[in-house]
């Protein structure tokens, strides 16, 4: 049980740290002859062409970030247009631009370094519009590739231990990272990215999905050697993450598991070469688990975290009231979500504006590894810039309270910019969002898939605060740090907590949005 021996975290997170010595010391290179290809290609297997013209819900994207549909109750069931629609706003191409090189498929969730390595699968039973099937996801022609024939929604359930969302699902979609066309540029630091970019990645599947009234959850909790054999994968390149049931049925029982040989199915190499990150590897299989019953054992030990104390300034958070709102739907505020690349350093934003955008991202999620599902594994500082009615200074936010906590006063965007990388974009937003979190706790309650949990819930409350950003007209992107010097900045109060995430919040230049 490799996930219980929690020091092979430390050593990778301690292994991945930036730091001023370790950028300048650094000699990798981006090789661009040898750029892997941004899409998983199947030569030999036949493309079933999703919908295009899919109807939009006609829910609020505000409305449809903070709310979830319930696990329990009435059937719910997908059809093919329900499908077509959460994985094209999930990960489909919205956006293209050319360059002297090529071109750059920019998709509708927010991914490091446009590298898009997160692919997604469906294991469905039989469907108004689609037969019962393993499949994968093809965003370059917006269709379904037939992995395996039949309903394999039993291997699932198994392998999950008899997860109730999974076993009562009609569809489960499974979200799985790519090596290599993130390590490309990021190198062993792609573990990380893989919680984060499948985050943001799930914040817009919940958000449709809710907006489509179909209950979602995500699943951390699987036999991990179980599901990769089932999606054929080569798991020196690619690994599952997580999965995302979609739907319920009150079916009284579950389809049998089924054999699912080694299929050897071809795919075109994503490059001439890869080079290998030893370190990503030993990470990924110290967090796997290997059985039903250490999945079991696993599911039940959240761990348990005090509230912080509060002293000194406190600030409540005013969001905006329901009536003032935008209306702009889900599908529209994907659609024009992008990375910021430029913020308006003279520009301001409403406490409204930051409140209704921390008040979305934080409502919760359903998810095995919270309990209950408003728990949060990640803390919340802030450097706030330039918001109005908001003193200039470093935060810390109660959520319980609603509250955000003065921790220092005063200009701070110098700080901000050596924080975030030396990179104008922190000292220039309105303001940084940093995800902390007691890594120590969570290793202790989850083992090592603790560190799979806590990326992917940063990853995943920052592409709600990218939705709900965007929503309001502002811009929205997440950003890499110095490890130690974010811990050190915002201690004492930030003692003992790793730093795992940072999202730049403000209005962008010479951009509309609307």
């Amino acid at each position: 049980m490799q996930n219980r021996d929690i020091q092979a975290t430390w050593k990778y997170h301690d292994g991945t740290k930036h730091s001023s010595w370790s950028i300048r010391n650094n000699p990798h290179f981006l090789d661009w002859a040898n750029r892997p290809l941004p899409f998983k290609i199947y030569p030999q297997i036949d493309p079933l062409l999703l919908p295009r013209d899919v109807p939009q819900t006609g829910v609020a994207g505000i409305s449809a970030i903070s709310e979830s549909v319930p696990s329990s109750g009435t059937n719910s069931v997908p059809d093919l247009l329900d499908l077509a629609r959460i994985l094209y706003f999930s990960a489909g191409i919205t956006k293209q631009r050319k360059h002297p090189g090529g071109v750059v498929y920019f998709r509708a969730a927010a991914c490091t370094g446009a590298l898009y390595e997160i692919e997604l699968y469906v294991v469905t039973g039989d469907l108004d519009g689609l037969d019962a099937g393993v499949y994968h996801f093809n965003p370059a022609d917006v269709s379904l590739r037939l992995l395996r024939k039949g309903d394999f929604r039993g291997n699932l359930a198994q392998a999950t231990a008899i997860e109730p969302a999974v076993a009562r699902a009609p569809a489960t979609i499974i979200c799985t990272g790519t090596y290599w066309r993130n390590a490309w540029k990021y190198q062993a630091r792609t573990y990380r990215h893989f919680g984060w970019d499948c985050g943001t990645l799930l914040a817009n599947m919940l958000a449709v999905c809710a907006a489509s009234g179909l209950a979602a959850k995500i699943v951390l909790g699987f036999v991990d050697a179980e599901v990769n054999r089932l999606l054929d994968l080569d798991m020196w390149r690619e690994v599952s993450l997580c999965l995302v049931p979609i739907g319920r049925t009150a079916e009284s029982s579950l389809p049998s598991p089924r054999e699912a040989p080694v299929l050897g199915l071809e795919t075109i190499p994503l490059s001439q070469r890869e080079v290998k990150y030893p370190a990503m590897f030993e990470m990924h299989n110290a967090s796997s688990l290997e059985s039903e019953d250490e999945v079991a054992q696993w599911r039940g030990k959240q761990p348990t975290f005090p509230p912080s104390g509060q002293a000194g300034v406190a600030v409540r958070l005013q969001p905006l009231p329901p009536s003032e709102q935008p209306k702009d739907t889900i599908e529209q505020v994907i659609l024009r979500r992008g990375s910021t690349r430029t913020f308006d350093k003279a520009a301001s934003i409403t406490l409204a504006q930051l409140s209704t955008i921390l008040d979305c991202s934080t409502r919760g999620f359903s998810a095995d590894f919270l309990e209950p599902p408003c728990a949060q594994l990640n803390d919340l500082y802030l450097i706030v810039h330039s918001v109005q009615a908001l003193k200039a200074g470093a935060y810390f936010l109660h959520r319980g309270r609603n509250t955000l906590e003065l921790l220092k006063e005063g200009e701070l965007r110098a700080e901000a910019y050596h924080l975030g990388l030396d990179q104008e974009l922190p000292a220039d937003a309105c303001v940084d969002i940093f995800f902390l979190a007691d890594l120590k706790a969570i290793l202790e309650g989850y083992g090592n898939r603790g560190y799979r949990a806590v990326q992917m819930e940063a990853g995943s409350i920052g592409g709600r605060m990218y939705l709900s950003a965007y929503a309001q007209g502002l811009g929205a992107t997440g950003l890499t740090f110095f490890d130690d010097d974010v811990i050190n900045f915002f201690s004492p109060h930030a003692t003992g907590k790793a730093a795992i995430f940072l999202v730049a919040i403000g209005k962008p230049i010479n951009r509309k949005l609307r």
